[in-house]
């Protein structure tokens, strides 16, 4: 991707893994206008609405989780209870979703998961 930038100035703009990615690879090769096409196809009223579908691919996941991660604050822990309830007004299969967003490393939690807080 570095490479394409500065081989053409006319690139498209790549956007950046997030800090916790826990494994970068092709999954993040998403530029700026694939991942708005991306949230509107599944996410076409915010985050404030609900998932229509939750993403088959692992790089429209990526982009959904991301986006996801909006409805969090960075500096609070939650219980399980509470990230359930936030995830639940998104998607039916909250644990689902809970699950990608640990895996993905966008979401830490204690061993016991008794607490939870987002990654920075």
């Amino acid at each position: 991707m570095e490479l394409l930038k500065e081989r053409d100035q006319y690139a498209p703009a790549f956007v950046p893994p997030h800090n916790t990615a826990t494994m970068v690879d092709d999954r993040y090769a998403v530029t700026e206008g694939e991942q708005q096409e991306i949230i509107h196809k599944f996410l076409p009223d915010g985050v404030n609405g609900r998932l229509k579908k939750f993403p088959p691919k692992e790089k429209q996941r990526l982009i959904v989780l991301r986006e996801l991660t909006k409805l969090f604050n960075s500096n609070t822990t939650y219980t399980e209870k509470e990230i359930n309830q936030i995830l639940e007004k998104v998607h039916d299969d909250y644990v689902l979703i809970r699950r990608y967003l640990i895996s993905y490393g966008f979401l830490e939690r204690k061993p016991d998961g008794s607490q939870y807080w987002l990654k920075q």
